[in-house]
């Protein structure tokens, strides 16, 4: 199945925390969007591999994505390594995507700028021919997507594009809250609280949208940066 857009990210909920309305956006539009988690997030205070699972699901049931995986490198303790790399190229010429988006470039969570730089070297090196890849048994053909971006998670980063989400925050918001372990404080348990299962942490969300909304004078949006410089045909687009 080939791809328009993947999300590839570390744990289960960073793509719906930061791109969750992106994806909603191009799914209602018709694109083939699908989302790849690196780990199972196995290492989440609250929750387990298992109920994250069926989380994940439930959000991409909601999100309406064409394709959901769990690569189930270690959460914690991946690295930039040639194992690590070779599973992400396997999986990106598996969908070949025209647009990925991956983990912040840096962030709080180390895992986050570890990821971003992991996913990036893999890209480059899905487009060389030489490194040979196979999957169910056939050889698989180089390829590599034609943009990637990063998302904006919990430190600011000055995005180099903002997108109008304002339509699908309702999505966003439920695909968020389908990690019940993780955020729905009024289903939790005995577990401890933790920085994100703080109902505040819900209102940041919604507020880091609104005021990235406010710089293209909508209600909410996502931002993201480039490694590159981005370009465009037509300056009556952009706004």
């Amino acid at each position: 199945m080939k791809l328009d857009l993947l999300v590839m990210t570390v744990h289960p909920d960073d793509a719906e925390l930061g791109a969750g309305g992106v994806i909603a956006k191009y799914v209602a539009e018709g694109k083939s969007v699908g989302i790849i988690d690196l780990t199972q997030g196995e290492l989440g205070t609250r929750g387990t591999a298992e109920t994250r699972l069926k989380e994940a699901q439930d959000a991409a049931d909601i999100l309406g994505v064409a394709v959901r995986e769990n690569l189930k490198l270690r959460d914690g303790f991946f690295q930039n390594n040639e194992e690590c790399q070779l599973t992400i190229i396997r999986a990106i010429r598996k969908y070949q995507p025209e647009i990925v988006i991956t983990n912040a470039l840096d962030d709080r969570h180390p895992d986050h700028g570890r990821a971003s730089k992991l996913v990036n070297d893999a890209l480059f090196l899905a487009g060389l021919r030489r490194i040979e890849t196979d999957l169910d048994g056939q050889t698989q053909e180089a390829f590599r997507p034609r943009l990637q971006l990063q998302l904006i998670q919990d430190k600011y980063i000055q995005p180099d594009i903002l997108i109008d989400i304002t339509a699908f925050w309702d999505i966003k918001e439920r695909s968020i809250l389908a990690y019940k372990t993780q955020f729905n404080v009024s289903d939790s348990n005995d577990e401890p609280e933790t920085y994100i299962s703080n109902p505040d942490f819900m209102l940041s969300t919604r507020a880091r949208a609104q005021e990235l909304g406010r710089s293209i004078q909508v209600k909410y949006a996502e931002g993201f940066t480039s490694r590159k410089l981005l370009g465009v045909k037509d300056l009556f687009q952009l706004h």
